[in-house]
């Protein structure tokens, strides 16, 4: 079990590499954009690009359509809603807001999965939400911050369905069909609009942040197959360094000193978490044996 969970982690933290990469390129869209298209072409791109892949697996089905049905959906709403963040809000903030996400996977966890914390799981995720406030230090909540915070809601439930699914089930099935299914709810709404805001740069950008966000995906699908949510959801916080990074090498931006106080208490429990359980678990085998 401890060995699940140290791969679980690794495979999440790999994971939240590409995640920020993903959040970059789209800082990289000219400003006046269309969420909406550039959604579209980011999952049409994604479809033609796992298709490879599915077919190399032997094009494997599932049993669970319903529950990918509902993950496809509810997480292109969470994606345009992401995307609509991150064209209206600085990176950093964004990225303060979105990573609430974990803490809603370790709640939602014990809610409606009944998976149960340890004490040390609960102290990281009380440590974690201070960060995120010390980090954030809103001095508004706009439209645009509502968006980032119900993706994260979304993007909270939709890791957690991944429980659901049986370890049997191949990864780029369930990647393919999150972006399958949902792609019709995805073209009404870019048909609404008009179809307004193609161009070969936006495409270049989907095609790149789409890559990034597949890698991503594929990650997540295995680590949370490894462990429980509540086990390894700290994890993602380590995408909120990597964001950080990102942001000074292409951006200029940087954190103060508070600022990266906020950041040591998000991601320093995710990295310390593995050692600390087993710390607790030998000290309880050697009051048995006592």
């Amino acid at each position: 079990m401890q060995r699940n969970i140290l791969i679980g982690l690794g495979l999440l933290l790999f994971g939240n590499v590409f995640s920020a990469l993903y959040d970059v390129s789209i800082k990289w869209l000219p400003e006046d954009s269309s969420a909406t298209m550039f959604l579209l072409l980011r999952q049409s791109t994604a479809i033609l690009m796992m298709l490879p892949l599915w077919c190399y697996a032997g094009c494997p089905r599932t049993d669970h359509l319903k529950l990918h049905f509902l993950r496809s959906n509810s997480g292109s709403i969470g994606g345009l809603l992401l995307i609509i963040g991150l064209l209206s809000l600085p990176l950093a903030t964004v990225s303060s807001l979105f990573y609430s996400a974990p803490l809603m996977i370790i709640v939602m966890g014990v809610l409606f999965l009944k998976e149960r914390l340890t004490r040390i799981q609960v102290i990281a995720t009380i440590l974690g939400f201070i960060g995120i406030v010390i980090i954030l230090r809103p001095s508004e909540i706009n439209i645009a911050g509502l968006a980032v915070l119900l993706a994260a809601m979304i993007f909270a439930a939709n890791q957690l369905a991944l429980r659901k699914l049986p370890d049997s089930e191949a990864a780029s099935t369930t990647v393919m069909l999150y972006n399958l299914l949902s792609l019709p709810l995805v073209i009404i709404i870019a048909a609404v609009q008009g179809f307004t805001g193609f161009s070969w740069y936006v495409l270049g950008v989907a095609l790149l942040s789409n890559s990034f966000l597949l890698a991503y995906q594929l990650f997540c699908v295995l680590a949370y197959r490894k462990a429980q949510a509540g086990e390894i959801a700290v994890a993602e916080y380590s995408g909120l360094l990597f964001c950080v990074f990102f942001g000074w090498l292409w951006f200029d931006e940087w954190l103060d000193g508070l600022s990266w106080f906020g950041a040591g208490l998000i991601v320093l429990p995710s990295l310390l978490l593995p050692k600390m359980r087993l710390a607790l678990a030998k000290r309880r085998l050697a009051i048995q044996q006592l």
